[in-house]
C-alpha cells in the first residue's frame, strides 16, 4: 500500500533510515532499536488526500487534532487588524496526528506575518500569545457568500515543534482544503473567525484538516 508523504519529510526519513541502516550494519539486530522511530517519522509526514464536504460557505478545519475550548481573543497584532476580540478556535496536534495544514476557505492571502517566540506546550492557552508563529490573513472569496471578510489562521510552534513551514506568498489564491504548510513536530493551529460565522464544531472533538466543518456562514436567498 502506498503511503503519500509530504515533500518536507523526505530529508528526515532519509536521515533516520540511514542511521538505522548504519546501526544495523555495526550492531547487527541491535541496530533495529531505531526502527520504531523510523516508522514514526514516516507516519508523521504522511499526507493523505482530502476532499472537502460540499458548501463553499462552510469553513473546514485547517489541521488534524483536538479542538480546544473556544474563546474570544485578539488576533496577532502583527497583522495590523482593527483591535477587538474575535471567536478563536484552537486545534492541538499531537505528534501522532497528520500535520499537513489546509486552507479553511476559498480566499486570497492578504498578509503574512512571522514572529519568533517561545516554545510552550501547544495545548496551553498562553501558546497563542507567546510562542513562535506564522500568521496568515485570508480575504474570503465570493464563493463563501461573504466576499472581502477576513479570516485569520495562525500556525503555532509547540514544545517539541521548532519549525514552521509555510510556502505561501502574499496575493496567492487558495482553494478550500488546499495544502498551505505544516509544523514539525506537534503543534497548534488557531483560526479567528469574522463576524457572521456560526460555529458548529464542538470543543473536545477530533477534527480533520480539509474535512471537518468548524463554522459556516448563512446562505443568502
Amino acid at each position: 500500500m502506498r503511503i503519500p508523504i509530504h515533500s518536507e519529510g523526505w530529508p528526515f526519513i532519509g536521515a533516520i533510515a540511514l542511521a538505522n541502516l548504519l546501526l544495523t550494519w555495526g550492531l547487527g539486530w541491535w541496530g533495529l532499536i531505531l526502527l520504531p522511530v523510523t516508522l514514526w517519522v514516516i507516519a508523521f509526514f504522511r499526507d493523505p488526500e482530502r476532499t472537502a464536504p460540499p458548501g463553499e460557505h462552510r469553513l473546514v478545519s485547517p489541521a488534524d487534532g483536538r479542538l480546544l475550548p473556544i474563546t474570544e481573543a485578539e488576533p496577532p497584532p502583527e497583522l495590523g487588524l482593527v483591535p477587538g476580540p474575535r471567536p478563536r478556535l484552537s486545534i492541538f496536534m499531537n505528534v501522532f496526528n497528520v500535520h499537513v495544514n489546509r486552507s479553511p476557505a476559498i480566499g486570497r492571502v492578504a498578509k503574512l506575518a512571522y514572529r519568533p517566540g517561545k516554545f510552550f506546550n501547544a495545548s496551553f492557552d498562553k501558546a497563542s500569545v507567546h510562542n513562535e508563529r506564522m500568521s496568515i490573513l485570508l480575504e474570503l472569496g465570493s464563493a463563501t457568500g461573504v466576499a472581502g471578510k477576513e479570516l485569520v489562521v495562525v500556525q503555532i510552534a509547540g514544545l517539541v515543534a521548532r519549525r514552521i513551514y509555510c510556502p505561501l506568498t502574499q496575493g496567492q489564491d487558495l482553494s478550500r482544503a488546499e495544502r498551505f504548510g505544516m509544523i514539525r513536530f506537534g503543534s497548534r493551529l488557531d483560526i479567528y473567525l469574522p463576524e457572521g460565522a456560526h460555529i458548529v464544531a464542538q470543543p473536545g472533538s477530533f477534527v480533520r484538516a480539509g474535512k471537518t466543518v468548524l463554522a459556516e456562514f448563512p446562505v443568502s436567498g
